[in-house]
């Protein structure tokens, strides 16, 4: 588990995959995916991701807000298993129910996720992207100290005729994280 000012980072629970199929099957959150999914893609899902914390001890922690609101949503990291340009990589991702949008969330857990990348699985470099059209999640990324290293991609999992294959690359490293916390905590 991780603990931030407003939010917890936790493994998942049975509890958690019914708000996820809501949310996973919001159009607008899915916006920037190729389709929403449905119930049975989206408890799968979540059986994938809640195995590989299991596994590992991290991965796309469940995100709740203590005492006030259950799962609103997962951040956390992922080593992508597609056949990625820039594999081997660790990614950070999120997604986050509509209704806690623009309110920094998402940013605050991802903060929590790289610390704990960086400091506790002690890698050197964590990667982050999205379709070119999705500018919120690439202010995330902006706003968590990623570069946009400028080498877009077509995602290998998306038909490349369709307007969401083409993706942007972001990158953080170790040593541009350190720096960034030191200036902080000045």
């Amino acid at each position: 588990m991780l603990e931030t000012d407003r939010l917890l980072l936790r493994q998942w629970k049975a509890s958690d995959y019914s708000e996820f199929a809501k949310i996973s099957g919001d159009t607008d959150v899915m916006e920037f995916y190729p389709k929403p999914l449905n119930v049975a893609e989206s408890n799968a899902m979540a059986d994938r991701i809640r195995g590989l914390i299991n596994k590992r001890g991290w991965g796309f922690w469940a995100v709740e807000i203590p005492k006030q609101q259950g799962f609103i949503g997962f951040v956390g990291l992922h080593i992508p298993s597609e056949q990625l340009p820039f594999s081997p990589c660790v990614e950070i991702g999120w997604r986050i129910a509509k209704e806690h949008w623009g309110k920094g969330y998402a940013t605050e857990a991802a903060r929590a996720a790289l610390d704990y990348g960086f400091s506790e699985l002690g890698l050197d470099e964590i990667v982050s992207f999205t379709t070119v059209a999705n500018l919120r999640s690439q202010r995330v990324m902006q706003k968590i100290g990623m570069s946009d290293v400028k080498e877009n991609f077509m995602h290998p999992d998306i038909d490349r005729s369709h307007s969401q294959c083409e993706h942007v690359l972001y990158k953080l490293t170790q040593s541009d994280w350190i720096k960034r916390e030191r200036i902080s905590n000045e």
